[in-house]
C-alpha cells in the first residue's frame, strides 16, 4: 500500500521504489554548499559497527552495508554478483570465487583475496550467530589476488547465499577492535563518526568503484521513542522512517508531505518452548498451547494489513517456504491434550520478551496469556530490558520466549539449519530425521530439490509444535515527499546510495 497527500493506492512488490518530487521542508536535505544530506531514524540503533561480532543484527547490518560490501547479494531469492563476479563448484567440497577487478577501499588500498580470507576467517573464529552456516568450511585460500577458494568438509550448496551476509573489511585489520570504530570498506559511503546511542555519520565515497552515491552525507539517528521519530518526520527533521507500529500508522499515512508504503518482508514473530524444561518436552503440551489461542483473531486485531497469519516457520517471502495449515483454535482440544499429557488441572509457566522488541509485542503476549488462562494454563509475563532478555535467552533461562526474527539471506537454510538442528541447541529440540533433511538441503545445488526438502523440514517443525509462529510481518516505511529513489527491499535493509533529497 502507498499513500500520498491523502490519496491511497496499492503496490505489491519485492522492492518498493519511490520516485517522488516535491518541495522540501525547512529542516534539512542540504549540507553547507547545497550538498544533499539524508537523515534516517531506524527502529533500532546499531550497538556497534563490528558486523562480524553482530552478524545477524539488522540495525548493524543496515548501517555497515552502506560502507562495506559482500561477495554476493540476494536478488529474487538467488545469489547475484557484488564483489565477486562469478563462482563455481569444481567438486562437492570446493567453491571458487572470482573477484571484481579495479576495486579499492576508500583509503586507496586495493581490494584483494587476502581481504576476503581475513574477513571470513575472523567471522568464523568469533563463533557467532552465523557460525552454523559456515561450520563445514575447513580452509579459505587466497589463490591469487582475484581468486578465493573455499574448502569444506561436506557439500555446501548454500555458500553463495550465506556470503551475502559476510561483509568484507581490510583483511589485515579486521581483528583489531579499533578498526570497527570507523571501519574502512569498499562501499558507496565512508564512515565519518560513530557516537554510540546518538548518531552514525557517513560521507559519500567519491572513489567508489560503482555508481556514486547521490547524497553527500548520510546520518543514522538514534530516536528510541516512536512518537519522537514520527514528530521528527512531520517536522522535517528526519527524512526516512521504517518499522512504524500498526497503531501509529495513521500518524504518517495520508499526511500531506509524507509518503507511506508497505511491502513483503523476511520478518516474523515466533514463540519458542524451552524443551529442556518440563512440561514442554511433551509434544502434546506444546500442541495444546497452540490450540488454545485464536491466532487469526489476534493477528487481525493487532496487525491489520501489516501482518498475515503464518503458514510456515519462515515467511512466505523466503526461498524454500511452504504453506501449512495453521493450528485450529480449539480450547476443548487444548484441554484434552493437556489431560492426555498428565495435566488435567493445567500448568504454570513464564514467557519472556524484550522491551520494545517489535510491533505490538506486549499486546500479543497479553492476548495469548488471556487465552491460555481459559484452558488452565497460567503464564507469568516477563518483559525485560533488551540486554537482560538477550542474556537470559542465551542462557536458556525461560520457559517460553517471544521475539521477532528475520531470515537474513532470504534462504530457508539461514533459519532452519541455523536454529533447529540438534547441534544448534537453541531450545532443547532435537530430531535426527530433521537434521538429515536439512543437511541434504544445505549440500544440494539443485534448487528444486532444496525447496522440496525445506518443505519437509518445515512440516516436521510445524507438526511437532517446536514453536508458535503466529504472524508474518510486512515492511513499512514513511518518507518525506522530497525523497527520491528509496527502495525498501524485502530484507528491510535499504541501500541509501540510490536515494536523493530534492530541495524546494
Amino acid at each position: 500500500m502507498i499513500a500520498r497527500s491523502r490519496a491511497k493506492g496499492g503496490l505489491v512488490a519485492m522492492a518498493l521504489v519511490l520516485g517522488l518530487a516535491a518541495c522540501g521542508g525547512s529542516g534539512g536535505g542540504a549540507a553547507d554548499g547545497g550538498e544533499q544530506v539524508l537523515r534516517y531514524a531506524p527502529q533500532l540503533f546499531p550497538v556497534s559497527l563490528d558486523v562480524q561480532q553482530f552478524p545477524a543484527e539488522e540495525a548493524v547490518q543496515t548501517t555497515v552495508q552502506q560502507g562495506l560490501e559482500t561477495l554476493t547479494v540476494m536478488k529474487d531469492g538467488q545469489p547475484a554478483p557484488k564483489l565477486a563476479t562469478s563462482w563455481e563448484s569444481p567438486d562437492d567440497k570446493t567453491w571458487v570465487f572470482h573477484l571484481r577487478e579495479g576495486v579499492k577501499f576508500s583509503d586507496g588500498t586495493p581490494f584483494t583475496a587476502k581481504d576476503v580470507k581475513g574477513s571470513v576467517e575472523r567471522l568464523i573464529s568469533l563463533k557467532g550467530s552465523l557460525a552454523p552456516l559456515l561450520a563445514s568450511i575447513t580452509g579459505v585460500d587466497a589463490t591469487d589476488d582475484r581468486t578465493v577458494t573455499f574448502h569444506t568438509s561436506a557439500p555446501l550448496g548454500t555458500l553463495p547465499s550465506t556470503l551475502s551476509l559476510v561483509f568484507i573489511g581490510q583483511g589485515d585489520k579486521v581483528a583489531d577492535d579499533a578498526y570497527w570504530q570507523r571501519p574502512i570498506g569498499t562501499g558507496p559511503f565512508t564512515f565519518t563518526s560513530f557516537s554510540p546511542d546518538d548518531k552514525v555519520e557517513l560521507s559519500r565515497n567519491d572513489t567508489y568503484w560503482g555508481e556514486k552515491a547521490k547524497v553527500a552525507k548520510l546520518e543514522i539517528l538514534n530516536m528510541p521513542e516512536v512518537s519522537a521519530r514520527i514528530t521528527a518526520l512531520n517536522n522535517d527533521e528526519v527524512d526516512v522512517l521504517a518499522s512504524i507500529p500498526p497503531d501509529q500508522v495513521a500518524e504518517v499515512s495520508g499526511v500531506d508531505g509524507i509518503t507511506y508504503g508497505t511491502g513483503p518482508s523476511f520478518n516474523y514473530y515466533f514463540i519458542w518452548f524451552n524443551q529442556n524444561n518440563k512440561p514442554f518436552d511433551d509434544v502434546k503440551v506444546r500442541q495444546a498451547m497452540l490450540h488454545a489461542i485464536d491466532v487469526k483473531g489476534v493477528v487481525g486485531s493487532l496487525f491489520g494489513d501489516l501482518g498475515t497469519v503464518a503458514r510456515s516457520p519462515i515467511t512466505q517471502a523466503v526461498f524454500g517456504s511452504t504453506q501449512l495449515e495453521p493450528y485450529a483454535y480449539d480450547p476443548e482440544r487444548a484441554k484434552k491434550l493437556l489431560a492426555e499429557a498428565g495435566h488435567p488441572d493445567g500448568i504454570t509457566a513464564t514467557i519472556q520478551w524484550p522491551l520494545a522488541g517489535g510491533p505490538n509485542i506486549r499486546a500479543m503476549a497479553q492476548a495469548f496469556i488471556s487465552s491460555w488462562e481459559k484452558v488452565g494454563i497460567k503464564v507469568q509475563p516477563q518483559e525485560k530490558e533488551r540486554a537482560t532478555w538477550l542474556k537470559d535467552f542465551t542462557a536458556l533461562k525461560w520457559d517460553m520466549n517471544l521475539q521477532t526474527n528475520t531470515t537474513g539471506t532470504g534462504d530457508a537454510d539461514f533459519t532452519l539449519n541455523r536454529l533447529y538442528t540438534c547441534d544448534a541447541k537453541r531450545m532443547g529440540y532435537c530430531n535426527k530425521e530433521l537434521d538429515s533433511i536439512l543437511a541434504k538441503a544445505r549440500g544440494s545445488l539443485d534448487q528444486d530439490e532444496r525447496k522440496t526438502l525445506y518443505a519437509q523440514a518445515s512440516k516436521i517443525i510445524w507438526d511437532e509444535a517446536v514453536g508458535i509462529f503466529p504472524v508474518d510481518l510486512k515492511n513499512n516505511y514513511a518518507v518525506r515527499d522530497n525523497v527520491k529513489g528509496l527502495e525498501m527491499p524485502v530484507s528491510g535493509r535499504p541501500d541509501f546510495s540510490r536515494v536523493s533529497v530534492e530541495q524546494g
